[in-house]
């Protein structure tokens, strides 16, 4: 799966993974040793995220229904808890830096294919 920043005209990832299920959404990318340039997690229904038994920091944007960023988190560490994103529908986990290095910003859409 791709995601598009089509705000900025960018790739966030090229290699995404959809995490659709409670399971799923729950283990993320624990165990995983870190992220791949070009890899996402796309956590839906979600509206925070945790680090919990993560051996990496990410970056996070939380998506509304339209698929405009709400809110951004950038290199979060393991073991930390993201604050609730009451408009927030969709999560997408990305390496640390990406965030940064795309310029992706509050009001960017952003569309998954």
């Amino acid at each position: 799966m791709l995601v598009i920043n089509e705000t900025r005209n960018g790739v966030l990832a090229d290699k995404a993974t959809y995490a659709g299920t409670f399971w799923s959404r729950l283990r993320g990318w624990m165990g995983k040793r870190q992220a791949q340039p070009g890899e996402a997690l796309i956590l839906y229904p979600c509206r925070s995220v945790h680090t919990f038994w993560m051996r990496f920091p990410i970056d996070v944007l939380f998506l509304d229904r339209q698929g405009f960023v709400v809110y951004t988190l950038e290199t979060v560490r393991p073991f930390s808890v993201s604050p609730v994103v009451r408009p927030a529908r969709t999560v997408i986990e990305l390496p640390p830096g990406i965030i940064r290095q795309t310029s992706t910003r509050v009001g960017d859409v952003v569309r998954i294919e």
